[in-house]
């Protein structure tokens, strides 16, 4: 008798039937209208659209900074849809890490400082927060400028640090906004090899973008249109830099 084993994918994100509506004035805006979608744990997903397409619309309901009008989000196999404000904060905290395009470091705070933010938000002791922080500004090699401020880092150090930050935690999903948007192409390369390596370490990546190049890194490019998904197919022509 021959025995066929089934490997199941872990769901990590589970959108069903998910909208999004605001009201400018006397009108209502549609700018998600009605989104299913699956993805799974370690997967490298590029989220693409001009702009109006719902795709940071859609970024925001995905890293829990935004709430759906209709719908439900499982994050984890847990229902994430109908929570508070602290509930959101407690989520993002623990399972999202964010890279934004404008890094969105503390200015008058070092790297480190800068890394150790979010283990404060989750109440971890001091002499474990330096522990982490070290290890994973070590993992972006950054040791050498741990006790520099952002004003003394250069765009692609800046946009490390963020990187550090956003892993610190250990999170479920990395959430990075147009990651590059602010750097120049050698720079760009450099974040987009970084990311390469923190996926082949089995994170779940999720990157916006409007920039072909920087999807064809993805192994799966989602393309939204007028608050739909027009497209969700595999990249089988990935780019790889290592």
């Amino acid at each position: 008798m021959s025995h066929i084993f089934f490997f199941m994918k872990t769901e990590i994100i589970h959108l069903t039937g998910i909208s999004r509506h605001y009201k400018v004035g006397t009108e209502v805006v549609k700018a998600l209208r009605t989104i299913d979608l699956v993805i799974h744990k370690n997967e490298y997903v590029a989220l693409m659209g001009p702009s109006g397409s719902g795709k940071s619309t859609l970024m925001n309901i995905i890293g829990c900074l935004d709430t759906a009008t209709s719908g439900s989000y499982l994050l984890n196999g847990s229902d994430v849809s109908n929570l508070n404000d602290n509930e959101l904060a407690e989520i993002r905290n623990k399972e999202i890490g964010f890279i934004f395009q404008t890094f969105n470091l503390l200015p008058r705070s070092t790297a480190k400082e800068n890394v150790m933010l979010p283990l404060v938000y989750a109440g971890i002791g001091k002499q474990r927060r330096h522990e982490m922080a070290d290890k994973v500004l070590e993992d972006v090699q950054l040791t050498d400028r741990i006790a520099h401020k952002p004003n003394e880092l250069s765009g692609g150090q800046r946009q490390r640090v963020a990187i550090a930050r956003a892993l610190v935690n250990n999170p479920s999903i990395i959430l990075a906004d147009e990651p590059t948007g602010n750097l120049d192409t050698k720079t760009s390369f450099e974040i987009m090899a970084l990311l390469e390596e923190i996926h082949k370490n089995g994170n779940t990546i999720i990157v916006v973008t409007h920039e072909e190049d920087i999807a064809a890194h993805a192994h799966r490019i989602i393309r939204l249109r007028d608050g739909l998904i027009e497209s969700d197919e595999l990249n089988h022509d990935i780019r790889r830099l290592k």
